[in-house]
């Protein structure tokens, strides 16, 4: 008997019991699913994370960590902005260094009308927007005009324009920031994904901000290598440039992003292991339940079988027709435990706000798993039904 008429033979069994192959598919379709949405959400969120620790690529992040002496020798000097303007046009002469994104953080007051806010304010300059993209939802971005001549205009969140202005669009409107009039020229989108959190902020040119701050110095700077192989060789230039500048020895570091994102890349591959390995028990189940239904049909089938082997067919030929049953009521468990485990990482990733990533290789392996678990549950009901008596099994009401 040919492969194809043994298929034929197990579809027309599906069929004649449908409910019953259903039941015992879900156990499958539940499995195979289950495995794909974990991996799925398990390689988006990591992809989510990896984007929000590390923005854009090959940046490093340069630090301060004052040694013990110097912070005798000023006890104050943790509350100082660690980089100053020749800082950063040392840094930009560096060959491996593209861009140096500079910024100061500050908490302030802004007022509009008779309401006032407590808010962050963030000094940027011009690189900074090239390296950190920010959508702007009502209104326009600030420009190069802006940053060069210092104009009092601001960006401002959401989450402020629902706080101070009610909601009401505030793009031309004059607010009162550490007592200085900015004019607001664009409002930000409301930030989405797991990790964001709606903070009242507000963006100014630097320039802006010495004016409004009387400083000049920045808190937080950020540099982007040339290339990813300049990487490590700019982090390092730059480390030992800031602190002969400084006259120190190790007190500026930088942070390397690329090693924080594979970091946050293993961290992420074990916890989605550790779960796929929990869901893995419900296709172990399904493959039970699987084992069960064909020892259930052996027993049905006594008599054809019987009928079978007294017209000639061999042991060989009765193992290969229930091994390719059980193959095939697996294999189309797996199908839609596909189709069932893709759709569920959609929705789950369209409300979390991070990507479905279900990769080819974990659709194969659920394909080539499901009848594993066809072969392996269907051995032991196939082997019994090849070891029937055929007299025996005539016999059998």
């Amino acid at each position: 008997m040919s492969f194809m008429e043994n298929l034929m033979m197990a579809l027309n069994s599906l069929k004649m019991h449908k409910m019953r192959s259903i039941l015992t598919m879900l156990g499958i379709v539940i499995g195979v699913g289950a495995i794909i949405i974990v991996v799925a959400i398990g390689q988006g969120g990591e992809a989510m994370l990896k984007s929000q620790f590390t923005g854009s690529g090959n940046t490093i992040e340069v630090f301060y960590q004052p040694s013990e002496e110097e912070i005798r020798s000023n006890p104050n000097i943790l509350l100082q902005a660690p980089f100053k303007q020749e800082d950063i046009r040392a840094l930009e002469q560096l060959p491996e260094v593209k861009e140096v994104v500079a910024s100061s953080t500050t908490m302030s007051s802004a007022r509009y009308q008779k309401d006032t806010k407590d808010i962050s304010v963030t000094g940027i300059n011009q690189a900074y927007l090239q390296l950190n993209e920010l959508k702007i939802e009502d209104g326009r971005n600030l420009t190069a005009a802006d940053f060069l001549s210092g104009r009092r205009a601001a960006i401002i969140s959401n989450k402020l324009k629902e706080e101070l202005f009610k909601g009401k669009n505030p793009v031309g409107s004059i607010m009162t920031v550490a007592n200085q009039p900015i004019e607001i020229i664009g409002v930000l989108e409301k930030p989405t994904g797991i990790l964001s959190f709606g903070t009242m902020e507000i963006y100014l040119p630097f320039q802006t901000w010495k004016v409004v701050y009387g400083s000049s110095d920045y808190t937080q700077l950020t540099i982007q290598a040339a290339s990813a192989e300049q990487l490590q060789a700019a982090g390092k230039k730059a480390a030992n440039l800031l602190n002969k500048l400084h006259n120190t020895e190790k007190s500026y570091q930088v942070i390397n992003m690329e090693e924080i994102s594979q970091g946050i890349g293993q961290v992420t591959q074990i916890m989605t292991l550790i779960i796929g390995s929990i869901a893995g028990i419900s296709l172990f189940v399904g493959g039970i339940g699987v084992m069960n239904i064909m020892l259930v049909s052996v027993t049905e089938r006594t008599r054809e079988i019987g009928i079978r082997m007294a017209l000639g067919a061999t042991r060989g030929q009765v193992l290969t027709q229930f091994l390719i049953e059980s193959m095939t009521l697996t294999l189309m468990g797996g199908i839609l435990g596909i189709f069932f485990g893709w759709g569920t990482a959609k929705i789950v990733s369209l409300f979390a706000g991070w990507p479905s990533l279900v990769s080819w290789q974990v659709v194969a392996g659920g394909v080539v798993f499901s009848m594993v678990i066809g072969i392996v549950f269907g051995i032991l009901p196939a082997n019994k039904a090849s070891k029937l008596d055929p007299i025996e099994s005539l016999r059998y009401e």
